[in-house]
């Protein structure tokens, strides 16, 4: 493929890739880039992409070759690609599955394909304590090691291929219902997943969008290993919604599912757990997780990690623990703002299937969404204030304005025939305005029966305007909300943002339209990150408007 300088790329030595907006092929560049590279920056005119080893691997897991990976970025390109990033790419992703891990008779092994890698990994400081001996190319692996072996190799730059296979668990005997129309892009992320039961299926992450139905993905997987199954999820509301899309959509009876939260703590041969109770220490000096005991409690043959780039930094530990189970993480974007997306592809599994959000857009099955950003002035009395003030404490002020308030009244009038959630991160924020516009409020001190009964008066159209904090963000099944008003979130929080626009995204009937405005104090430490929040929604296709309110 010959450079031209029509094209909308340019790919550089240090990995990184510039990509043109006001270029005709920028809609597709920026799609084939999504598969392989990271997003960084996004000002108007020039996006900055980083392919990363990552980003390469779970490609590469996902079923997508070095070659294409580089036939792309020159079929974009205006100039040639580097040479050295070309042989970087190819030798970045060969290093996936130069390691794997078998089982042999009763031993877990470690097979390397060099005599020269396997010399590196025997004296790498990090391995050491892992490994024993077992052959020029090969070491055995005690099993309670098998995660932390995949952890350190990643991170040395050696992913490993886990062939070792997994324990069945006690079995289940799960069945779709007849009824249940499992969608094309579902089945195929389930199959992805499964992989026909073999020794590489079994472990991964598969990413969708919110309102895609990636619990319908997970319900698939459990049809397809049926075994008892251990399923991990944000919150209380979460689990409830787990239960009855598993009653809805399967054989399963009440008596098979249990739920494990702070009020219930009850076992079943499906059992369904919050993050929250799991991460739960009577003394936070200490490293006790008494609720660990769980993943011990039945012989599950799959965990499900609902919303794993939440997955909260000690259960990683937990996880490394039992890899002989098969895991499945769901989540709307890999995106971890703690950076861990390692762990997760180490310790629960490589990317195993990803769907662009446009995409599913096209064929209708998410609304469309029209993004908005509105910049607010300060008030002048604020002024001086937020000056003086240090950065933690001028982000507060800007995101806690008085003068959005004015935003939200003029939109709540203009969408007055609509379905409207506000979404907010300080509580005397959202208190202010629940007072002010008579609304009902849900934070995290508002009790689930309260919120069970909010959100059903919401579905049923007897309340249109909602206000919810960050508890929100997350497994808040609201099909009807077809307008979200965001009015401050968390600071530069690239997943907040996408998880709050989901709470839109649900296809409606008539139009199939929604609208997502995030409202920002203009020119303040709020704006700036706002642009950080954005970048994965605009990696994924989205614009925002920007409009000024004066």
């Amino acid at each position: 493929m010959t450079p031209n300088p029509a094209n909308p790329l340019i790919v550089q030595s240090d990995r990184s890739v510039l990509l043109e907006v006001d270029n005709p092929l920028y809609e597709s560049a920026r799609d084939k880039l999504a598969l392989f590279a990271e997003l960084e920056k996004s000002p108007e005119h020039i996006h900055t992409y980083r392919i990363t080893p990552l980003s390469i691997w779970n490609a590469t897991a996902a079923g997508l070759q070095p070659q294409e990976i580089i036939d792309a970025l020159k079929q974009f390109s205006k100039f040639s690609v580097p040479e050295n990033l070309q042989h970087e790419i190819i030798e970045t992703a060969s290093r996936y599955g130069r390691i794997s891990l078998v089982k042999k008779n009763d031993d877990l092994l470690l097979e390397v394909d060099s005599i020269k890698l396997a010399v590196q990994i025997e004296h790498h400081p990090k391995t050491i304590p892992l490994i024993e001996f077992h052959s020029e190319k090969s070491f055995r692996i005690q099993p309670k090691f098998r995660g932390e072996i995949k952890r350190v190799l990643t991170k040395i730059g050696f992913p490993v291929k886990d062939l070792a296979g997994y324990v069945q668990g006690t079995p289940l005997d799960v069945n779709l219902s007849c009824d249940l129309a499992v969608r094309d892009y579902q089945k195929d992320a389930a199959d992805n997943f499964y992989q026909g039961g073999g020794k590489e299926g079994g472990c991964g992450v598969v990413v969708l969008p919110c309102g895609a139905g990636k619990t319908i993905v997970g319900i698939t997987a459990m049809s397809k290993v049926k075994t008892h199954t251990l399923i991990l999820s944000a919150n209380i509301t979460a689990l409830r919604q787990w239960r009855q899309e598993l009653l809805d959509k399967t054989n399963l009876k009440p008596e098979d599912i249990a739920e494990y939260s702070g009020s219930i703590k009850e076992i079943a041969p499906v059992t369904l757990c919050t993050y929250q109770i799991l991460t739960y220490r009577p003394d936070k000096h200490t490293d006790y997780f008494p609720h660990f005991n769980i993943f011990h409690k039945r012989n599950w043959g799959l965990i499900i990690y609902d919303e794993v780039h939440l997955l909260p930094a000690p259960v990683f530990r937990i996880t490394s623990d039992i890899q002989a189970r098969r895991r499945l993480g769901l989540t709307a974007t890999l995106i971890r703002e703690d950076g861990k997306e390692t762990e997760v592809f180490s310790l629960v599994g490589p990317k195993r299937y990803d769907m662009p959000w446009k995409e599913l857009e096209a064929q209708q099955w998410l609304a469309k969404a029209e993004c908005n950003e509105i910049r607010v002035p300060l008030p002048e009395s604020e002024e001086l204030n937020y000056a003086i003030s240090a950065d933690r404490q001028k982000f507060r002020i800007a995101s806690e304005n008085p003068r959005k308030q004015e935003v939200i009244l003029k939109l709540i009038e203009q969408h007055k025939n609509d379905r409207i959630l506000i979404i907010g991160q300080y509580i005397s924020q959202l208190r202010t305005l629940a007072k002010k516009l008579d609304a009902p409020l849900i934070t995290g001190q508002t009790k689930q029966t309260d919120r069970d009964i909010l959100y059903s008066r919401f579905r049923t159209g007897e309340i249109q305007l909602l206000i919810v904090s960050k508890v929100g963000n997350f497994a808040v099944d609201l099909p009807d909300a077809n307008v979200a008003i965001q009015v401050s979130g968390t600071f530069g929080s690239r997943q907040e943002e996408a998880q709050r626009l989901g709470r839109v995204l649900r296809p409606k009937s008539g139009d199939n339209q929604a609208h997502f405005y995030t409202i920002v104090t203009y020119n303040s430490t709020e704006q700036d990150f706002a642009m950080k929040r954005q970048l994965f929604l605009t990696e994924q296709g989205y614009s925002y408007s920007i409009k000024n309110f004066n």
